[in-house]
């Protein structure tokens, strides 16, 4: 029945190779989406009041979005989940690290995973499951021209040094080959992971190539999809900040220490449309 549209309008998008469009009617991922304070205060009193019908009865969800112009009822409407909602100083400190952040590019209505680990980090219940300590990446070519690409990480994993070195098809494929190959035998659940999209904006444009970036990569396991962001303007650092956050919300995901999403493995990560500019490729 219509209860499967979404799903459906997915599948045949995945069939057909194309990028899921989040603005359409009834199935997309914007289409029950609520952002303004007044706006999201008026659903979670009356969601009739803005939803013309049940999101559930296409096989859709509601969505509440984080960002600069959020105001108290999106933040205790989006923390839920973590049932904070009752502590106001922490309302508070998240709403202002939103705001301060999104001041330097960064969204989170793209990243709900970010998110969440920005929740646990200000609740103060955030222990991180490995210790960065440096990464490095190396380009260069060889003697057809071909580009070839080394990634070198040291992570501290439970007390013990993983200096490990990995190549790939690029910086962040590279970097991502590392990552896994410095964690999976501390937490082989990680193999169930795979990239989905990776996307780039520049924000700032204005600066050229000095130019601010944010990197927005989606992942999914055989349970959901989740989203992660990073801002820099080294295109490779945003990837970085991005690429840990997605492995760190996999692993707090697995120890039940964060809830899930509620995107399934064939629903949309919550992404906005691909802007003008932005890329789809590592």
């Amino acid at each position: 029945g219509v209860r499967h549209l979404a799903e459906l309008s997915r599948y045949v998008y995945e069939i057909a190779n194309m990028n899921f469009r989040a603005n359409q009617p009834f199935v997309g991922s914007s289409a029950f989406a609520h952002k303004g304070g007044m706006h999201v205060h008026a659903v979670s009193r009356l969601a009739e009041s803005y939803e013309h019908i049940r999101p559930e009865l296409v096989g859709n969800e509601r969505r509440i979005l984080v960002s600069e112009l959020s105001g108290r009822s999106n933040i205790v409407a989006k923390t839920t989940k973590h049932r904070i909602e009752s502590d106001d100083a922490l309302m508070r400190r998240i709403l202002q690290r939103v705001q301060d952040l999104e001041n330097i590019g960064y969204q989170f209505e793209a990243a709900e995973a970010s998110f969440d680990l920005l929740v646990k980090k200000e609740a103060g219940t955030y222990r991180p499951k490995f210790q960065r300590i440096h990464y490095r990446v190396n380009v260069e070519t060889d003697e057809h021209n071909e580009p070839q690409t080394e990634a070198t990480i040291k992570l501290k994993v439970n007390g013990r040094i993983e200096h490990v070195v990995a190549e790939g098809d690029g910086p962040v494929n590279a970097l991502d080959n590392a990552l896994r190959k410095a964690l999976t035998g501390a937490y082989p659940n990680l193999a169930e992971m795979h990239l989905v999209d990776y996307k780039v904006r520049v924000i700032n444009s204005t600066e050229g190539t000095a130019a601010r970036v944010r990197v927005v990569i989606e992942s999914a396991d055989h349970e959901e999809m989740w989203a992660t962001v990073g801002v820099s303007e080294n295109i490779i650092e945003a990837s970085w900040l991005a690429l840990v956050d997605s492995v760190e919300y996999k692993l707090f995901k697995d120890d039940g220490e964060l809830p899930p999403n509620g995107s399934g493995p064939n629903n949309q990560a919550g992404t906005a449309d691909r802007a003008p500019g932005a890329s789809a490729a590592p």
